[in-house]
């Protein structure tokens, strides 16, 4: 195994860095820090993430997707700001769950706006008593003719204050055999009867995270995605990859709060010398790194997993 990176990654992963350090961080820093980012700086990020290209990374080539490796996506996706980070993996999730079975209309009608980030996307599954399994899913999708209503609630979701279109997950109940009937939803934010009530975060402050009211949303069956009973499946297919991208952007935040132990063990004096001196110390930090460096490693292997097909 080669752990060397290619010229191209190298290439890729300084430009992400380079992104975060003269558009990205600025913009951050431009807005208060202990409150969600505001609709207007996400949709300035968003354009800037298009331009680079990373809006629909694991959308396929033929629909307009990056067509770059999941191990490339994983070194963009530590470099950048992790409140952003976490904002893009939900889009970029939400836009290929959005287009997997897609009928060619639905596709024409969004996937341009959400790939060149006019439009945010979210995914809204987990619920406060199913959590993310998809087959305890109790938001309820009723057909009435061409009309499609549902009725239920959504929690802990990613973007839902920001974005555009909500991809949901409902049930209309179970098949013959008796296993849950889950669709996927495509639903434009400003359709009545939505109501979104930011969630109070401990970290990443600046981010958006959700519980997310539909009360009898109207919206025409033309909107629904794929086949009945197929939301689980892509979901897992997303959430496969969402978790060790996730982890590399935990990482990041893991590293630079090494970086800045590692400094103030280095400056600061006890008994005559620095703390960095200190055989015990010296043992924490190398544990530190060793664990997070173990880690890293771990992501970047679920990545190359998902590119070899396994």
């Amino acid at each position: 195994m080669d752990f060397n990176l290619t010229d191209d990654q190298e290439m890729i992963r300084n430009a992400a860095r380079r992104l975060t350090e003269q558009v990205l961080q600025p913009l951050l820093q431009s807005e208060e820090k202990d409150k969600p980012l505001s609709k207007l700086v996400m949709n300035e990020i968003f354009s800037h993430l298009s331009e680079f290209g990373i809006t629909a990374m694991r959308l396929p080539e033929e629909h307009g997707g990056s067509g770059i490796s999941m191990v490339d996506y994983g070194l963009v996706i530590e470099e950048l700001p992790p409140v952003i980070a976490l904002s893009l993996i939900s889009h970029d999730g939400s836009t290929a769950r959005i287009s997997a079975g897609a009928s060619q209309a639905l596709r024409e009608k969004y996937l341009e706006d959400l790939i060149s980030g006019k439009k945010i996307a979210c995914t809204a599954t987990s619920e406060p008593a199913a959590g993310s399994n998809s087959n305890a899913i109790q938001t309820k999708l009723e057909v009435d003719g061409d009309i499609a209503r549902i009725k239920g609630l959504k929690m802990w979701i990613t973007n839902a204050s920001v974005a555009d279109l909500f991809i949901v997950t409902c049930t209309s109940g179970s098949d013959e055999n008796g296993k849950p009937c889950n669709h996927r939803v495509i639903v434009d934010r400003d359709t009545a009867g939505i109501d979104v009530t930011d969630i109070p975060l401990t970290g990443l402050r600046q981010g958006h995270l959700s519980e997310v009211h539909l009360d009898n949303v109207e919206v025409p069956i033309s909107q629904l995605v794929g086949e009945p009973g197929d939301a689980g499946k892509y979901m897992t297919l997303m959430w496969n990859g969402n978790r060790p991208l996730l982890g590399l952007s935990s990482l990041r935040i893991a590293r630079e709060a090494f970086y800045l132990t590692q400094n103030h063990c280095q400056n600061r004096q006890q008994f005559g010398r620095s703390l960095s001196e200190m055989q015990l110390v010296q043992n924490d930090l190398s544990e530190i790194e060793t664990l997070i460096e173990s880690a890293r490693l771990l992501c970047f292997k679920a990545l190359h997993v998902i590119d070899s097909g396994e």
